[in-house]
């Protein structure tokens, strides 16, 4: 213990610090325009986090997406492609299609996106300012959804959106490598609003805690949402329905994720009753081989047993399986509180009006 704390307080503290102002610098020197930011004719709102790790980015998005496209709008969601072959070139995906591309090339998080689309498009690439620029003209969105955008300020937005996970322990929010911030706690100088994920899985006090500690850096009379995931049941590899989440009670099951925070997946799969004999656990993003799905599909027949996933991960495996010993869970957010505030603010921004 003692020599973890010489090691924090002799090499992590003053990376930390270094690391720390480097953003702090990089933010500045786009506040008072020593660097340029990009400008485009419509509304932009970022989906973002100032922490490693999964806190519902996606969720979100597709949440975002179900309620603008209530207002007949053209959506065009700006995102990474994570591990996908496009990361670092561009690539589109228009919204609407029956028949999903090739996770390899675009990333699994744009292809649930565009699967939750009736209309516009994901644009996938890192340089999200240029590929913008580059589809602008032809798709001419009425909206843009940064996705995972909070530092990617070289892009101006309307409105940033920075998640929070309430499981996340207050001691961990230090700058990077001493603890899970990717920038300081100042940079909330610019959220417009904030959402805590899995909210239902701490205490009220815990919440408190939270908020309290968040508030002396953002900026008074925001809101501030809370949500967790609820899932809608169970699918197999063509989208289809066929179970309800309490018909998993006493089935044998193997959980396959390739999800960043895979834990709260089981804890939802045993709530719902399932028997867990085995948690097949790859990294989070991994594209499936063949060899891959072989090998838990023979698991099945040795165990006499189902393979449930995420949806996130079902992407994935349907380009390599459709077997119906594969299904997947989908999930949608459930607010407990914000929803109606955060609503106005984005209605403001667009001037929707719901009446």
């Amino acid at each position: 213990m003692l020599k973890n704390k010489v090691l924090n307080h002799l090499v992590l503290k003053p990376l930390s610090s270094v690391w720390d102002s480097a953003y702090k610098i990089r933010r500045s020197l786009y506040e008072y325009g020593i660097l340029k930011k990009t400008y485009f004719k419509v509304p932009i709102i970022s989906v973002g986090n100032i922490t490693f790790g999964g806190t519902g980015k996606t969720p979100v998005i597709i949440w975002l997406i179900d309620q603008l496209e209530k207002f007949d709008l053209e959506i065009d969601v700006l995102t990474r492609g994570y591990k996908g072959k496009l990361e670092h070139s561009s690539g589109i995906i228009k919204g609407g299609q029956k028949f999903l591309s090739n996770p390899n090339e675009y990333g699994d998080e744009p292809l649930l996106i565009s699967k939750k689309m009736t209309r516009g498009a994901v644009i996938v690439g890192k340089d999200r300012s240029s590929n913008l620029e580059k589809y602008f003209q032809d798709i001419e969105p009425d909206i843009v959804l940064l996705d995972d955008g909070f530092q990617h300020i070289q892009l101006y937005r309307s409105f940033n959106i920075v998640l929070f996970d309430a499981i996340l322990p207050i001691s961990s929010y230090k700058t990077a490598p001493l603890g899970y911030l990717r920038e300081g706690l100042t940079s909330l100088k610019d959220a417009d609003a904030i959402l805590i994920s899995r909210a239902d899985q701490v205490s009220d006090e815990k919440l408190m805690q939270l908020q309290d500690f968040l508030k002396k850096y953002h900026p008074p009379e925001i809101p501030i949402g809370k949500f967790t995931y609820k899932p809608m049941g169970v699918f197999d590899g063509f989208g289809e329905k066929i179970m309800e989440l309490d018909d998993l009670k006493g089935k044998r099951v193997i959980a396959l994720t390739a999800i960043a925070s895979p834990e709260s997946f089981y804890g939802m799969l045993k709530g719902y009753g399932a028997e867990i004999i085995e948690k097949v656990v790859y990294p989070d993003h991994h594209f499936f081989s063949h060899n891959d799905v072989n090998e838990i599909l023979i698991k099945t027949v040795r165990e006499d047993a189902i393979v449930v996933t995420s949806e996130k991960d079902m992407v994935k495996i349907r380009k390599v399986t459709k077997d119906e010993r594969i299904a997947c869970v989908n999930i949608e957010i459930k607010f407990l509180s914000g929803q109606e505030e955060l609503l106005s603010k984005v209605r403001n921004i667009l001037n929707l009006d719901y009446n």
